[in-house]
């Protein structure tokens, strides 16, 4: 005989939903269709909470919660839209774009990045802090792909289907703070890395910093849905 569900009841904007012990709040909002904006998050991958793009706010706290490690609590009043969120939402994007060289008019991935849809979804229309204009290098030692480390936003999707789905724990992130940088192996140029040449983490990268190389200038197609299904085939071996 199961166990009975440890059901949790809250408030989401207004509305009364329930969820189980131990889901989030991200979770609970999208299985109510309660939009709220993410970009390090994705089905099927571990959450890290790093981009802070689903911040919320949480009645009688004044600090300011990622819903997608946020864990459902019973009473719980959880506000996912003000004007406050929306002033910090578009705070974190001027500085994705001004920490690196995000030129859309001039991107590859211009019309199919997840960064400027999102921006365009929030409402920023320009940005207001200073570029800093790194000089980074295009690593296309690798025989299939291209890494531009000027559109990585550092949100490790790459690194964690690498780790969680395919097993290969190629990627990770090297430095601290602004000097932060993906890098494969020890630092090693892709090509010259343990790669499996699966191209699971150019399917789930959201800006086209990870692109393959047949399709570098053109449109980048992705399918990052098929990350649910391999979880439960794993499982289910």
């Amino acid at each position: 005989m199961s166990a009975p569900v440890d059901v949790k009841t809250l408030v989401i904007d207004g509305v009364n939903v329930s969820g189980s012990a131990g889901q989030t709040v991200l979770e609970v909002a999208r299985e109510n269709n309660i939009s709220i904006p993410t970009l390090c998050h994705l089905d099927g991958l571990s959450e890290v909470g790093a981009c802070r793009m689903c911040l919320v706010e949480v009645k009688n706290s004044p600090k300011l919660f990622p819903s997608c490690v946020l864990k459902v609590e019973e009473g719980m009043e959880v506000t996912t839209a003000s004007d406050r969120l929306k002033h910090y939402r578009q705070t974190i994007l001027e500085l994705f774009f001004a920490e690196r060289n995000h030129i859309c008019s001039v991107c590859v991935a211009n019309g199919h990045c997840e960064l400027q849809s999102t921006a365009q979804s929030q409402g920023l229309t320009h940005v207001r802090l200073p570029y800093r204009n790194p000089k980074l290098d295009v690593d296309a030692s690798h025989e299939r792909f291209v890494l531009d480390h000027n559109r990585c936003i550092l949100c490790t999707r790459c690194v964690r289907v690498c780790a969680e789905i395919e097993g290969a724990h190629v990627w990770d992130i090297m430095g601290r703070g602004i000097d932060s940088m993906l890098i494969a192996d020890l630092h090693q140029p892709w090509g010259e890395s343990s790669c499996t040449r699966c191209g699971k983490c150019v399917q789930v990268c959201p800006t086209g910093a990870l692109s393959e190389k047949s399709k570098f200038g053109a449109e980048h197609p992705k399918h990052p849905e098929f990350l649910p299904y391999l979880n439960m085939m794993r499982e289910g071996q």
